[in-house]
């Protein structure tokens, strides 16, 4: 099991900020575990006794809406964390989490977190900086759907997986989504993200092999009105 000082994953979130010792103290009583694709991490509605560190994989974060479907908030990626905003507000979790592939996480208790948060003023800060982030993406989201086509949020969607997530070797993405996934991210229904999938197809802008989606034409779905 590796050590929290020692791991190369804390430079990405705040857990940085801490000092060799609060490291030393939290990989001694932190836990390891290896979540399937498809499984859940938490649901919504749960209450947390800690924070996971995502050591490897990638998971979306969804909320189920009024009309019973799940809207994904956010995909996390290695190097993040799970769960400290309702730690913090020691409220019960506002979103599930669900693995898109094969994940390795590290589970760090409550009482070891709070107490850094408490002792530690770098490490608030980074925890409030994250946050911040979160919240200026949350805003960027609602004037998306507010002013933006759906096929502008879809080539927006592509470009920023491609982006924050890279491709295979064969140049597709690397983060295999189903339709019904782009549909919740983009917010439409989902035979309105297969027709535009398909639209961008026969424009050059993507190109499919079996499931996974292959950008051809970047500047081209940049373009997009």
């Amino acid at each position: 099991m590796s050590k929290c000082e020692q791991c190369i994953i804390r430079q990405f979130n705040s857990l940085k900020s801490l000092t060799k010792d609060e490291l030393v103290r939290i990989s001694a009583c932190k836990t390891s575990k290896v979540v399937k694709k498809g499984d859940v991490i938490f649901e919504e509605g749960e209450s947390l006794n800690g924070v996971y560190c995502v050591r490897d994989g990638i998971c979306k974060l969804t909320k189920l809406s009024a009309n019973g479907k799940d809207q994904i908030i956010k995909l996390v990626v290695k190097g993040e964390l799970l769960g400290q905003r309702s730690l913090i507000s020691e409220e019960r979790t506002n979103l599930r989490a669900t693995a898109l592939n094969d994940m390795e996480l590290c589970f760090i208790p409550k009482a070891e977190i709070m107490n850094d948060l408490q002792k530690n003023n770098n490490f608030t800060m980074d925890v409030l900086h994250h946050m911040a982030n979160d919240l200026k993406e949350a805003d960027d989201i609602i004037v998306n759907m507010a002013q933006k086509s759906v096929r502008q949020r879809l080539a927006e969607a592509l470009i920023s997986i491609n982006e924050s997530f890279g491709t295979n070797a064969d140049g597709t993405l690397s983060v295999l989504l189903s339709r019904e996934d782009f549909a919740s991210i983009v917010g439409t229904a989902t035979e309105s993200a297969i027709r535009v999938l398909s639209q961008f197809k026969k424009e050059g802008l993507i190109s499919t092999i079996g499931k996974y989606i292959k950008i051809e034409d970047l500047e081209g779905l940049r373009r997009i009105e």
